[in-house]
């Protein structure tokens, strides 16, 4: 028997403590990016292996999400989501105090395993606790969260680490993580979700472990090792094209799946989460590569990079509320057109990025992006959830989660890749029409001569300003394939099918089709 929604002060409570648990568990995804070379000195490792903090927080998570469905149905949701934001907390702390990278990086991979049941479950519980003429305001408020944190991370990690100890990226989510842990508990711990003695798919678990870590694996390491003309990536890329195969092959006949094929089967769920991961993996991609670009060519540094890169968080915060609010009479699918539509326009906009543009022309795209920020998260989940049974959303979210997480890997992995590629191509062509005596570039020279430069030294600056040209071109093409990609996808997202329930529940969301 389901619950009655929640009102008032416990509804108010309930959606801050669930909210916390999300912004804390996706800024930690993103505060440690910046801190990486102060925590590699102080620990005394190169900073390349120091990227092990990050990637071993990752494939720990991405292996952990898919398990939220199977183990609330064991444990139950609201002990899972409690249990989950404790170790949380206990893992978080065990992190500040490493006294060395290994114990840092086991302390991570423990840390990004008991995490994965916190976002699905927030999400799942957060929908649960409102009446349904609310869910849309409920999605709105949640997805705030998700778009903020990864804008504060880079932010906050650098600001800790040049005025405190790094450790202290981690110790913050100890106070944050009590608190959400105990007002969840406190408020929810009487709706508690009915339990089923399932067993554990050891197969398909298995399967996951080996597919997901490879996989994971293989996108972290493959630009350190050039991609497949190593043997280890080729080695991961067999283990988990197999494994995965195998596992969905698996799955499919499984009577308690660890993974839940059969959602596949739901249209709406289908089309929605292969818009968010899709979308996602060329959003994350950009969101890499602009402070890169930013920071390498452009002398931005890291604080600076990221106060760049917030201002996309204004709008949202500003339109998430009053788009969740009327939720109920909009079609997600045309709120899902507007967003896409400004992505490739911001897209586009950068596309135009010069060595001498000012801080504003970086900025501007960031706060007008804000309006397909605001209106992405919400109105795909929507669509993702609809027409589910409420047992089923903790693991419609789990699923379309790790599709989102394992898209992002995808995404940094492929853009900077290609980002480097691209450049190589622009450094080789540049190179070749700024050679002394050629037409094109004999001004360049001339002026450099006249400020009584040296040959060695001119030969250094025309070096650098090739590469930096190089770099800025490569990321315009980048952004500009981008903003082609978004448009593409708005075909997809008009494969959905209204009605559109929020959270398996409720009135229909007006698809303004009758």
């Amino acid at each position: 028997m389901a619950h009655p929604p929640l009102t008032g002060a416990r509804l108010f409570w309930i959606t801050l403590a669930l909210s916390l648990s999300t912004f804390m568990q996706v800024l930690d995804t993103t505060i440690a990016n910046v801190a990486l070379p102060t925590i590699s000195g102080s620990l005394g490792a190169a900073t390349s292996q120091g990227t092990w903090v990050i990637t071993s927080f990752g494939v720990a998570n991405a292996i952990a999400v898919p398990l939220t469905g199977w183990l609330a149905k064991r444990v139950g949701e609201v002990k899972l989501f409690t249990i989950s934001t404790v170790l949380f907390v206990l893992t978080s702390w065990l992190c500040g105090l490493s006294p060395n990278l290994e114990m840092l990086i086991f302390f991570r991979i423990l840390q990004g395993a008991v995490a994965g049941p916190m976002i699905p479950l927030s999400q799942s519980l957060l929908l649960a606790s409102y009446p349904p003429e609310k869910k849309g305001m409920a999605l709105a408020l949640w997805s705030m969260t998700v778009i903020v944190a990864p804008i504060f991370g880079p932010i906050l990690g650098g600001w800790i680490s040049d005025n405190w100890h790094w450790a202290w990226i981690f110790f913050i989510n100890i106070p944050v993580g009590l608190v959400a842990a105990w007002i969840a508990w406190r408020e929810l711990k009487e709706r508690e979700t009915p339990t089923v003695a399932l067993p554990i798919d050891r197969i398909g678990l298995v399967l996951l472990v080996l597919g997901v870590g490879a996989l994971q694996m293989m996108l972290d390491r493959g630009k350190e090792l050039d991609w497949f003309s190593s043997t280890e990536i080729v080695v991961l890329a067999i283990v988990a094209v197999v494994a995965l195969t195998y596992l969905v092959l698996w799955e499919r006949d499984e009577a308690h799946p660890i993974i839940d094929i059969s959602l596949f089967a739901k249209r709406n769920f289908t089309v929605g989460a292969l818009a968010t991961s899709l979308g996602f993996m060329v959003y994350f991609g950009t969101i890499v590569l602009l402070p890169l670009l930013l920071q390498t060519q452009l002398g931005y540094t890291a604080t600076w990079a990221g106060l760049a890169a917030a201002p996309i968080g204004i709008l949202p915060v500003l339109l998430s509320p009053i788009i969740g609010k009327n939720a109920h009479r909009l079609d997600m699918r045309w709120l899902v057109t507007v967003s896409f539509s400004i992505y490739a326009l911001c897209f586009f906009w950068r596309s135009t990025f010069s060595p001498d543009m000012d801080f504003a022309y970086v900025v501007w795209p960031q706060v007008v992006q804000g309006i397909g920020v605001a209106c992405f998260f919400m109105p795909l989940t929507t669509i993702t959830l609809s027409g589910l049974r409420p047992d089923q959303i903790a693991g419609a979210s789990s699923l379309s989660n790790f599709m989102r997480i394992l898209a992002g890997s995808i995404g940094a992995s492929f853009t900077t890749t290609l980002w480097d590629r691209r450049e190589a191509v622009h450094h080789a062509t540049l190179s070749s029409q700024a050679s002394p005596g050629s037409a094109a570039a004999d001004p360049w020279w001339q002026m450099l001569s006249g400020f009584g430069i040296g040959d060695a030294q001119q030969a250094g600056l025309t070096a650098g300003q090739i590469t930096r040209q190089a770099y800025i071109m490569a990321s315009n093409e980048i952004f500009w394939a981008s903003g082609w990609l978004f448009i593409a996808l708005i075909a997809l997202v008009w494969m959905a099918r209204p009605p559109f329930r929020p959270g398996g529940g409720g009135a229909p969301v007006d698809s303004g089709a009758h």
